[in-house]
């Protein structure tokens, strides 16, 4: 364990803190950091957990990643991931009880996963930009494409709420228009989105496949035996449950 020093004020405080490796190992930052000191939860982070916002991942994050020069919004969801299941662990233990049902008798149940066991996903490595090279296998075309960050993983979110009710939200379009950077060669972007909004759905899906399948990320999803022998896939989410769990 380490400790760091930061101005609160006039005062000054020693910061216990720990090494989170990132999944991403840096490759697809510029600084190329593959590592961020995070803090432990405190008693004063409490407040956060309790009051249950929608923001209590954003409060968390900006409260508890002691790197002056790291913005959260410019991480990668799979690192992101791997700073929250840090700071649960070191803060309520690894083990997480989920509420189930199972899928044959319809009857609830309760299972106990160990989130210290969720697998990094290794995918192909990106191009030095952190950009990944693909040819689509309807139009033939070769993109670019590139993870999002969390930022902008919450600007579309916060769009889709302020979205007209009754009216299909374009989250894939909106992800795509996002997610590609280059096609055939052309970074203009109007050319990006006349292309997006007249791309084949196939190529659409394989391009949710290969992100899905490449980007740095742990493997959220757990296979789980119900008490009939049925197995259901869960993912583990990060609401408020996740950090509230003797609350």
């Amino acid at each position: 364990m380490e400790t760091q020093s930061r101005d609160y004020g006039q005062e000054n405080f020693t910061l216990p803190h720990d090494v989170v490796q990132l999944p991403s190992q840096g490759l697809f930052y510029k600084n190329k950091k593959k590592s961020l000191k995070v803090g432990y939860l405190t008693a004063s982070d409490e407040n956060i957990i309790m009051a249950g916002t929608n923001d209590l991942t954003t409060s968390l994050l900006r409260a508890k990643i002691y790197e002056p020069d790291v913005k959260i919004e410019d991480l990668l969801e799979g690192d992101i991931e791997a700073i929250l299941i840090f700071l649960r662990n070191t803060g309520f233990g690894p083990e997480m009880t989920l509420n189930l049902v199972d899928p044959a008798t319809k009857k609830s149940f309760q299972s106990q996963i160990i989130l210290d066991q969720l697998n990094i996903i290794n995918g192909q490595i990106p191009n030095e930009d952190g950009t990944f090279t693909i040819q689509l296998p309807k139009t033939q075309s070769t993109v670019k494409l590139k993870p999002l960050n969390y930022g902008e993983i919450m600007d579309i979110s916060k769009l889709a709420e302020t979205y007209p009710q009754g009216r299909v939200v374009p989250k894939i379009t909106w992800r795509l228009q996002k997610e590609i950077v280059e096609i055939d060669g052309s970074n203009d972007k109007s050319v990006i989105g006349k292309f997006i909004e007249s791309m084949p759905i196939s190529d659409s899906k394989f391009i949710r496949k290969f992100m899905n399948e490449n980007e740095p990320r742990l493997d959220m999803n757990k296979v789980i035996m119900a008490p009939s022998g049925e197995k259901l896939t869960v993912n583990v989410g990060f609401g408020v449950e996740f950090f509230r769990p003797f609350f």
